[in-house]
């Protein structure tokens, strides 16, 4: 299994989330059965160009977002460099919705999540650096 795959199969999975639709929806907008777009975002198959090009019609993106944020890990003493996923979050349900909810505060409560989240953010940092010592 190539790890590019995997991370492209992950956007696949959490936009496909994101805008609610099956796997089997999405299968017979693309031609393909809903087991072959589990072996796609897996990972355990690679997803042609083409077909990757449909998918992300489908799915109203361009085909550069299931590349954003990919990025080479750092090379530790020659051995294989790993990508990195910069917006592996975007997999998270959790996540997403929490961004969903987020989005529909107004601005002036918006302004006090994001306080509160950067606080205990902040704290779970300095708690974990007291540990360490």
């Amino acid at each position: 299994m190539n790890k590019i795959d995997v991370l492209v199969g992950k956007r696949i999975r959490a936009r496909r989330h994101a805008i609610g639709i099956s796997q089997t929806e999405l299968g017979d907008a693309i031609g393909v059965k809903f087991q072959q777009i589990q072996k796609y975002e897996t990972g355990a198959n690679r997803v042609s160009a083409s077909r990757l090009w449909a998918v992300a019609e489908k799915l109203g993106v361009d085909v550069v977002y299931f590349f954003e944020g990919i990025r080479r890990g750092e090379e530790i003493s020659g051995s294989e460099v790993d990508p990195v996923d910069k917006m592996d979050f975007l997999s998270d349900r959790d996540t997403l919705e929490m961004m969903e909810l987020y989005r529909k505060l107004p601005q002036s409560q918006r302004s006090a999540v994001l306080a509160f989240m950067r606080s205990m953010a902040v704290d779970s940092f300095d708690q974990k650096i007291s540990a360490a010592n």
